[in-house]
């Protein structure tokens, strides 16, 4: 594992036991799941790279745009194969084929994710068979840009 997705990990797992909130994006106060992945960006990269409109708890099945993955593209870039998934790699969930992705959540393992869970709060869960049928994408997070430092002369 590299080191982004090393430092994405152990973002998320400070996140574990933060209470769910639709549209919440604050560790230790509230999330939903795209929250947690607003947050832990928020810690890797130091700021968002857009905010998301207000959106209700059914926006998913309004509209018919898969807002989540065309966002997803915008912004992390082209999806990898499943196969090639790893520890810090974001996921996104479609409930039915013919549905837009609804869920996120970041992976901690071949065997488990982090997301919030609604009703509930950020947690680690096993990614049983009914969660890994219900993939609709996998991402990695984009390295951090090169800073310049004192050693690399004049900016």
């Amino acid at each position: 594992m590299n080191d982004i997705r090393q430092d994405v990990l152990a973002a998320a797992e400070g996140w574990i036991g933060t209470p769910y909130r639709h549209q919440g994006s604050t560790k230790g106060v509230g999330c939903d799941c795209l929250g947690l992945v607003r947050g832990v960006w928020r810690e890797i990269y130091g700021h968002e790279p857009e905010l998301p409109p207000p959106y209700a708890p059914d926006w998913a099945e309004r509209g018919g745009r898969d807002r989540l993955m065309v966002a997803a593209l915008r912004h992390f870039g082209p999806p990898i194969a499943i196969d090639e998934a790893d520890a810090g790699d974001l996921l996104l969930f479609r409930w039915r084929p013919d549905h837009a992705a609804k869920h996120a959540g970041i992976l901690c393992g071949q065997e488990h994710f982090i997301h919030a869970y609604e009703q509930a709060a950020v947690v680690r869960s096993a990614l049983v068979p009914s969660w890994r049928r219900r993939i609709a994408g996998v991402f990695r997070f984009p390295a951090r840009p090169e800073v310049p430092t004192i050693a690399d002369g004049p900016v």
